[in-house]
């Protein structure tokens, strides 16, 4: 049996190498979207043509997406609690994740390779500054993460049970989960958070999600680059 924080080989790594986002399976090709929209018409066709292409750039364009839902898609996350908490607020994904519950293995933690400085005027935005020293700040997390990490063996080790015990772990601890969604949500997904108002971290993995469904619907992705990016 595999682990579960080994990543799949499809995948791509994020946030320095320290998370990564795989793509588990897909149900559903370009063809599916265009049948499943001419379905109202009685027709079906087993190859792409152009004129498929052209309906797959209508149906973008003027966001008539419900024939996208008909592609799904799963993936698989590692990342930091505080980036999974974000993600969680799309309620139109369905998810399965590691349980601290039952199990202590393979605890990692995520300690920003730069800092960011907070915004004077948003806030819910940060700026990355050059001349921002942070070297002796990401030090100071690194060595919170090794506190909490010890705490927690401690309490282990002097009998406490692991749903208790994990309270000490912080936001920046590194969690796994699966994550499905069809491809008409995905592209929400990927509009808010592959967006210079999104936060950089859940940025990175929607980039890298991007990416990783390109080769298996080249032609929605380049027409939501297009039409919902403005890229």
């Amino acid at each position: 049996m595999e682990r579960l924080n080994i990543p799949p080989s499809n995948h791509i790594k994020v946030l320095g190498g320290q998370g990564w986002v795989g793509l588990i399976d897909h149900l559903g090709t370009e063809s599916t979207i265009v049948n499943a929209a001419r379905v109202s018409f009685g027709k079906i066709r087993s190859t792409m043509e152009e004129r498929d292409v052209a309906l797959l750039n209508y149906l973008i364009a003027n966001r008539h997406t419900s024939p996208l839902e008909h592609v799904v898609f799963t993936f698989s996350v590692h990342c930091p609690l505080f980036v999974r908490g974000q993600w969680h607020r799309h309620r139109t994904w369905s998810y399965n994740e590691i349980s601290r519950r039952y199990t202590e293995i393979d605890l990692e933690f995520y300690t920003p390779e730069k800092l960011r400085r907070q915004s004077e005027n948003n806030r819910q935005a940060s700026f990355a500054d050059p001349d921002f020293e942070d070297t002796e700040l990401r030090k100071l997390i690194d060595e919170s993460n090794r506190t909490s990490l010890a705490l927690y063996e401690k309490l282990l080790a002097g009998g406490v049970c692991r749903e208790q015990a994990r309270g000490v772990l912080p936001q920046n601890m590194m969690t796994t989960f699966w994550a499905t969604v069809d491809l008409s949500n995905l592209l929400h997904f990927l509009q808010l958070r592959d967006s210079e108002h999104a936060q950089f971290e859940i940025r990175e993995y929607a980039v890298a999600m991007r990416e990783l469904i390109r080769p298996v619907v080249p032609h929605v992705v380049e027409y939501f680059e297009q039409h919902m990016l403005g890229r």
